[in-house]
């Protein structure tokens, strides 16, 4: 079978597999019923053996039908990274840029730096998600997003970051704990604490144990949570201390925050693949955000 004469029924074939009405998936791909039926026709003629059997105004894919519409879909799959690289290089402004962040970056940080982007580029598209740190590693790992925004940036040999930005990490503590009034914390002296902390797979989780770790002991954990603000509210509620960020917002009463002393922060930065070539909206993107981060150090 011609490779060339086969390319142009892998649309038809895979939007044959979603929905078994003829009609229906001409109108999908742009071409004339007639000519999807004689093409559906001329694959089975070819194969030896039919792609679909009709029933009523509907057909049904045989499982030779099937299985090469599944190889159809693999095969579209592989070339829509291609087609979307050669349609962007031909016109960036008409690209899209796949961002994974954090949860917490969601309220202030990503909604800024999308928004100068689109000031100069207000046709790139944005796929925005927001996810734990492990999980977001994984996904650019597996090409599922170009850039992560991330604390602390990935050091394997895979990946190139930048740092956009410090957070200065402080302990929080309830109201009514002996080390409420004072005016700074070592972090050894929380080495008898219960801690409240993120799950394992979140950045602040691993940078907390690193941490205690380098202090000379090992967390005792009470509760685990997925979110700061819960963490916060756990430590309001007396249950224990916790080590985060200064808060966007008003906290809860009932807490108390304390800076650490050596001081100590958390660096956020912007990763992705070092030897996978980026889209040039992607490009374009980070190199924005490296330029907005780098003027309002």
């Amino acid at each position: 079978m011609d490779e060339l004469e086969l390319a142009p029924k892998l649309a038809v074939l895979k939007a044959l597999a979603a929905d078994e009405h003829v009609t229906r998936v001409a109108e999908r791909v742009g071409l004339p019923q007639p000519t999807v039926s004689r093409w559906l026709g001329e694959l089975g003629e070819q194969l030896g053996a039919p792609i679909i059997t009709r029933s009523g105004r509907r057909v049904r894919l045989t499982r030779a039908g099937r299985l090469l519409a599944d190889a159809a879909a693999r095969s579209l799959a592989a070339l829509e990274p291609g087609l979307r690289e050669v349609e962007e290089e031909l016109d960036p402004e008409k690209g899209r840029v796949v961002l994974g962040f954090l949860h917490m970056l969601g309220r202030s940080v990503v909604p800024e730096l999308v928004r100068g982007f689109r000031v100069e580029h207000p046709h790139v598209r944005f796929g925005l998600i927001q996810n734990a740190r492990q999980t977001l590693v994984d996904k650019l790992l597996d090409g599922e997003i170009d850039l992560a925004l991330i604390a602390p940036p990935p050091d394997g040999p895979e990946f190139a970051s930048a740092v956009l930005f410090e957070q200065e990490l402080i302990v929080v503590v309830p109201s009514t704990h002996r080390l409420a009034s004072r005016k700074a914390v070592r972090l050894g002296e929380l080495a008898h604490e219960e801690f409240i902390v993120l799950e394992h797979g979140y950045g602040l989780r691993q940078i907390t144990d690193d941490l205690c770790e380098a202090a000379g002991f090992t967390p005792k954990i009470a509760f685990e949570g997925q979110e700061t603000e819960t963490v916060r509210g756990l430590v309001a509620a007396g249950l224990g201390v916790a080590l985060l960020p200064h808060p966007e917002f008003t906290p809860p009463a009932g807490v108390r925050e304390l800076p650490l002393t050596p001081r100590i922060g958390r660096a956020f930065g912007l990763a992705w693949l070092k030897n996978h070539p980026l889209p040039p909206a992607v490009r374009a993107f980070r190199e924005h955000a490296l330029k907005t981060h780098e003027r309002q150090r």
